[in-house]
């Protein structure tokens, strides 16, 4: 997946090393069901194990003109039959460079990937209710609001609520002609 600034490609083992040093920074965890003190090894694991379930996809954005990996997409729930997936976890590691447009970029990009090429009838996405970054991005690029999702995800042991948008293809293909 190629856009202005962003390559979105299939992340690869070496990719391993950015994640195991982006998620133990705060920045990056805060709205993240990531535990504190994930090492490499963990990462390498969830890699590995992510890799074989046919309902995960794992992708890492990079940077032109030199394919600097900047941020990763963790999708999830890939439901075939049903035609539906979750973009579980999407960032931009480098908080220098948050603001620029590339979070919005890659999420465009994602969406394009779902609905063009997987042929998805529903997307959705969730945040903590505590992050209106996400949340105001998220409206703009014209998710759906669906609701609280009551202690459904955990992060140091703690459960946490979650707040869940969805896109249709429907609403996708409204936006694009707009």
């Amino acid at each position: 997946m190629e856009s202005k600034n962003l390559i979105i490609r299939e992340t690869v083992f070496d990719d391993c090393k950015y994640f195991a040093e982006w998620e133990v920074l705060p920045e990056v965890t805060e709205f993240f069901t990531i535990d504190e003190g994930r090492d490499y090894e963990q990462v390498v694991t969830e890699f590995v194990r992510y890799n074989l379930d046919p309902t995960k996809l794992q992708f890492t954005i990079t940077l032109k003109p030199e394919d600097k990996p900047i941020g990763k997409v963790y999708i999830s729930r890939v439901n075939r039959a049903e035609d539906s997936m979750d973009i579980t976890r999407i960032y931009i590691a480098d908080p220098e460079l948050r603001g620029k447009g590339y979070g919005e970029e890659a999420l465009r990009l994602i969406l394009q990937y779902a609905f063009i090429n997987l042929h998805m009838e529903r997307v959705t996405i969730d945040h903590f209710e505590k992050n209106r970054v996400a949340a105001a991005l998220y409206d703009k690029i014209g998710f759906t609001n669906e609701g609280l999702m009551r202690n459904a995800g955990k992060k140091n042991g703690k459960y946490i609520n979650l707040q869940l948008k969805s896109m249709l293809r429907a609403e996708y293909y409204d936006k694009l002609h707009k």
